[in-house]
């Protein structure tokens, strides 16, 4: 029971983590380099470790609420943890970034609308957890047997991580990279789509 826990943890882990990556690539593309760059090792690798570096910190920040809320569902069923434990640990560790990250850049408005799609997305974790299934497809599959049920999960979902969009550009002011919130959102509908393709169109 706990190893087969920890295979659909592991599973839903990666899925999240890729689809974080591809949002990462498509909003952060690589550059083109000069002649120079490519012609002179060292620049080459500094370059291009440089963009990958930017990607994976892009990636960790689209993984921040994801990965709270998969493993505080994780934690309730395998240590047998109460809900309402795994989101007071959450908001403690949240108020904590608070005094760590400095002023401007992030607020308790951003804070409470992460904790609001952090509670949504403990649910839908625990759903797959719960579930039979040999990978993520079959897992969802077992929670949402019909396109129209995923769908309405996955549009929940995309309206709290606007609000969580809206209370950022509210905080950063005249510093909110309006074209990239509106890059991130398209690209993360984009692969959304193409996922619901690929799960139900084979059916």
């Amino acid at each position: 029971m706990a190893s087969e826990l920890k295979r659909k943890f592991k599973t839903i882990l990666s899925h999240e983590q890729t689809q974080a990556n591809f949002v990462a690539l498509k909003v952060n593309p690589p550059r083109t380099l000069s002649v120079w760059e490519i012609l002179i090792p060292i620049v080459f690798i500094l370059a291009y470790m440089k963009s990958k570096e930017r990607r994976q910190v892009f990636a960790q920040n689209l993984m921040f609420t994801k990965k709270m809320a998969l493993e505080a569902a994780y934690g309730m069923m395998a240590k047998n943890q109460t809900k309402g434990a795994a989101l007071m640990r959450i908001e403690l560790q949240t108020k904590q970034l608070l005094t760590s990250v400095p002023e401007g850049i992030y607020s308790d408005a951003i804070r409470q609308e992460q904790l609001q799609e952090i509670e949504f997305l403990i649910e839908h974790y625990l759903k797959l957890l719960r579930a039979d299934g040999k990978d993520y497809f079959a897992l969802v599959l077992s929670v949402y047997p019909q396109r129209k049920d995923y769908l309405n999960f996955l549009q929940a979902l995309s309206s709290l991580e606007k609000q969580v969009s809206r209370a950022a550009g509210q905080t950063l002011g005249a510093q909110t990279d309006a074209a990239m919130l509106s890059r991130i959102e398209s690209a993360t509908q984009e692969l959304r789509s193409a996922e619901i393709q690929k799960i139900f169109d084979s059916l």
